[in-house]
């Protein structure tokens, strides 16, 4: 991380912990460093950390489908020895009508930590604030910071995660650019969103960005134009267009068309340019199977650094030894 390191290892940082990971806003850069420092050390001597969840037994009340979120963290659970349990939402008396508060109140008798994935942010924040248990935002429609962590540490492993980094994130703005805007501010480094202004970001995240900005001294810069956008970029970074609960919109994707990622975007970026998406993929749609495939991806290696990432959090949040 060049001149943004701090002192690896987890026996040299002394750092009040946060009961809770719901926004990445909670979090200061040296704590989001700190995180990064530790995936590192558990990628590499993995073994080392293989009880610190032994007896804690985790929950993961899910109400959007998953692939990467569900297994990465049922297997970090796992690893770390912890017991994980899977709750279907629609089987739960939720759906029957008890409150999110009387939920939230029985969860915390029975679990040491909830992973949620939902749609409101609210729904998240009302499980931390009434459960007394360690609570984990695995998305809401307005945050995923856990995406946003394991990115950050990709980049790291990238060697890219510095200063003189162009980081530029085309197409539709929502929850991971959000996060993505959050962490990029806190660290101080520069990044350069690529929308239409139609589907930009979200004004009460892109307000808070910019005053964190100006002590940071990073830089948000909102471009129209792809090409500009991209040019001499390090890092091209594309989310799907149509998110779960949206409705299919052919206005939205002719909206968007001009912000795929694809072999003529790629050209105006720097020759070694790598591209992240954070998965699932419309392939044909935000970005082509030419690049997604390509040379430039680093799309595979990202979607591993979720495992790794998120065993680093559960490891901050969970274990009394950090």
């Amino acid at each position: 991380m060049k001149d943004l390191k701090i002192d690896l290892g987890a026996d040299k940082i002394k750092i009040e912990k946060k009961k809770d990971f719901l926004t990445l806003k909670d979090y200061s850069r040296d704590e989001i460093l700190y995180l990064l420092s530790l995936a590192a050390d558990i990628k590499k001597e993995k073994e080392i950390f293989g009880d610190r969840l032994k007896g804690r037994n985790i929950a993961m009340l899910f109400d959007k489908h998953s692939t990467r979120t569900r297994l990465s963290f049922e297997v970090a659970i796992a690893q770390l020895g912890g017991n994980c349990i899977n709750l279907d939402a629609s089987s739960l008396q939720i759906k029957r009508g008890e409150t999110i508060q009387d939920s939230a109140r029985v969860f915390g008798r029975y679990l040491d930590g909830l992973i949620i994935r939902t749609f409101a942010h609210e729904t998240v924040q009302v499980f931390a604030d009434n459960s007394n248990i360690t609570v984990i935002n695995g998305l809401t429609d307005k945050y995923h910071p856990c995406q946003a962590l394991s990115d950050l540490f990709t980049i790291d492993e990238l060697g890219l995660l510095e200063k003189e980094l162009k980081f530029a994130y085309v197409g539709d703005c929502k929850n991971v650019s959000n996060s993505l805007m959050i962490a990029f501010s806190k660290l101080g480094l520069n990044i350069t969103i690529g929308c239409s202004p139609k589907y930009g970001p979200n004004y009460e995240t892109l307000q808070y960005c910019y005053q964190l900005a100006e002590e940071s001294k990073s830089r948000i810069n909102i471009i129209d134009n792809p090409f500009e956008a991209v040019a001499g970029a390090d890092i091209i970074y594309t989310d799907v267009w149509i998110s779960m609960g949206d409705k299919d919109s052919e206005e939205k994707i002719n909206e968007l068309s001009a912000f795929q990622v694809n072999s003529k975007l790629l050209a105006y970026a720097n020759p070694g340019v790598k591209v992240m998406h954070c998965l699932p993929a419309h392939r044909g749609q935000e970005i082509t199977s030419e690049v997604l495939d390509g040379s430039h991806s680093a799309v595979w290696q990202q979607a591993e650094n979720r495992l790794h990432a998120q065993k680093a959090l559960l490891v901050y949040l969970f274990s009394e030894n950090f």
